[in-house]
């Protein structure tokens, strides 16, 4: 029997597993804080580790418990140093010290398990200088566990040490995290990771593609040990002692990423039958949809994210496809177009990821991206109807004959290809358009025509004259509306821009526009707008009345009354016109004043 065959294989996760703190991945930050803590003596009684699945949050623990009691000839005190073997070290890494007692919070629920480690706390230690209790997923712990352990958490025997680890941290009391020193282990950067896989392959003599390394990187989403799981398996998959990227991919079931850009642009130019096209060769040898349209989002992702920050471009775990075509989309693209794309693509995975029928679900998530890629925003829609254009078009084509641009080329105009019917933009017929445009959001709500009625058309050239014309139809509500919470932007006949104040109720545009038609016998156009507008008719009434009660404070008879009256103040003005008026009205008496009066009207 070979020497080989004598020895147990152990999977690279178990084999690599990290023995100090220098072999610790990606985890500098918290190295150098213990670093710190252990040469000035400032050692905490309990550290919570926290982090995603394979950070190494239990090898963290086992190498802390190892530095906490290490011992040599030449050194016997806590420290990070401990690359050569100490006395108690072995024991510790292979999880049979008698010292360190390592508990799983999962399986160990109960206040009975508490109990019985906080009555084995109060012994010394067998012979290490600490005893140390590992307790992995301490979020599982009950809440009756968690109180019996607040105590001897916050009080612990000197001779005792406390380390904690969890994936949850949210769901561990507060209380128990106000006693604990707390490190967040991050996720493993995917340069970092391929790097470290590239040791590893280095120490087991193996080939494998550079690509293959970033495939496994990525996948990994940042956790060694899933990394090091995919590359045992990989190792394992690949023949004549190569791991290929395209057996990577087959493994995983993943999507080769440059096909992946070439779906992106299928999409982009309405090119339906070429889209489905691509996700069914794709799934022919091998990939999952809601892996493929997974991969999709990320693209999107990546091409939005260029546009704010071209250094993104500089990721080494990118292949130079996605880089340089990465770029000319984000160029090519405006963020509306990525947007809806990223929002649909969402709601899509969910439906597949829920659906009996992966690919065919997939297969309709394509057909309403590639239908909505060019749709025209309510502002072009509006810019359009405003300038007499058409704003009817052609569907993108089913047999692969869409445009031959993406999606917002350019000026972020929409291509030709993709273009649909929205509305009838004719005077006399089709539905009343109330379009909501800002500077940032735009909505397009549509309402239906009123009935012709006969009514003769009449013309509103101002916003005073809609006042006036609603104050003659009795509709106090809409009046009190208009005169509290519209500003005008613009105003013509048939057409009204406003800024609302408050929040609408969610028909007050439709309401309007419909009692518009009705009594002026034209269709209205009513659209928001973030332009801050004129001031509401309320606004400028309260204004006035402000500049006329400014104007009386400065009256020296009336500084006189407020000097006289402390605490007194000026509630309303009156014109001595009005007064006059009014004392006319009231005495009945025609005298010299009053003719002037009448002098003065005539």
């Amino acid at each position: 029997m070979s020497e080989q065959t004598k020895t147990e294989y152990r999977v690279l996760a178990r084999k690599y597993r990290s023995q100090n703190f220098d072999e610790l991945v990606g985890q500098g930050p918290m190295v150098q804080t213990l670093a710190n803590a252990f040469e000035t003596g400032r050692i905490a009684q309990a550290y919570m580790l926290t982090g995603v699945r394979g950070v190494g949050k239990t090898s963290t623990a086992r190498i802390l418990a190892r530095a906490l009691n290490y011992k040599t000839d030449k050194i016997d005190k806590p420290t990070i140093d401990i690359a050569e073997l100490g006395e108690h070290c072995q024991a510790i890494m292979d999880g049979r010290h008698v010292d360190i007692i390592e508990m799983d919070a999962a399986s160990h629920t109960g206040i009975d398990d508490i109990r019985d480690l906080i009555e084995s706390a109060q012994y010394k230690p067998v012979s290490a200088r600490y005893k140390v209790y590992i307790i992995d997923e301490v979020h599982m712990l009950s809440k009756s566990a968690f109180n019996g352990l607040l105590k001897t958490l916050e009080e612990p025997p000197e001779h005792v040490k406390f380390i904690f680890a969890t994936t949850e941290i949210r769901k561990v009391p507060v209380t128990i995290l106000s006693r604990c020193q707390r490190f967040d282990l991050r996720r493993i950067d995917a340069a970092t990771l391929t790097e470290h896989l590239q040791k590893i392959c280095k120490m087991e003599k193996v080939e494998v593609e550079e690509e293959a390394l970033a495939i496994i990187a990525r996948a990994s989403e940042g956790s060694v040990r899933d990394a090091l799981s995919m590359l045992d398996q990989a190792m394992a998959h690949g023949s004549a002692g190569i791991v290929k990227a395209e057996s990577i991919r087959s493994m995983l079931g993943l999507a080769d990423r440059t096909r992946i850009i070439d779906l992106f642009e299928h999409i982009m130019k309405g090119d339906i039958a070429s889209a489905m096209g691509e996700l069914k060769a794709q799934y022919d040898i091998g990939a999952d949809p809601l892996v493929v349209l997974s991969d999709l989002a990320d693209f999107i992702h990546f091409v939005t994210k260029l546009k704010y920050i071209p250094s993104a471009a500089e990721d080494k775990s990118l292949s130079e496809a996605e880089r340089s075509r990465g770029g000319e989309f984000a160029e090519k693209l405006s963020v509306r177009v990525l947007g809806r794309a990223w929002q649909i693509l969402l709601k899509g995975m969910s439906e597949v990821q829920t659906s009996e029928r992966a690919l065919a679900s997939a297969d309709m998530v394509l057909i309403r991206m590639t239908h909505a890629a060019d749709l025209p925003t309510p502002d072009e829609l509006i810019r359009k109807i405003q300038d007499g254009q058409s704003v009817t078009g052609s569907s993108p084509s089913p047999n692969g004959g869409g445009g031959s641009s993406p999606a917002g080329q350019g000026s972020g105009q929409s291509s030709s290809s993709g273009a649909r019917v929205l509305a009838d933009a004719a005077p006399n017929s089709g539905p009343t358009l109330v379009v909501s445009s800002g500077a940032a959001t735009a909505a397009l709500q549509v309402s239906e025509a009123a009935p012709e009625t006969g009514v003769p058309e009449r013309m509103l050239n101002t916003f005073d004259e809609l006042i006036f014309l609603v104050e003659d139809k009795r509709d106090l509500a809409m009046k009190t509306y208009l005169r509290r919470n519209v500003r005008v932007v613009s105003f013509s006949d048939g057409r009204m821009e406003v800024n609302l104040v408050e929040n609408p109720p969610k028909t007050f545009l439709t309401d309007l526009s419909k009692k518009l038609q009705a009594w002026t016998g034209k269709r209205w156009m009513i659209s928001t707008s973030s332009q801050e507008g004129a001031p509401t008719l309320d606004e400028i009434e309260q204004a006035e009345t402000a500049a006329i009660v400014e104007q009386a404070r400065t009256d020296p008879t009336v500084e006189a009354i407020l000097e006289r009256f402390p605490g007194s103040r000026i509630i309303d003005v009156r014109i001595r016109l009005e007064e006059a008026l009014e004392d006319g009205e009231a005495d009945g008496e025609d005298n010299e004043d009053e003719d002037g009066l009448d002098d003065f009207f005539e």
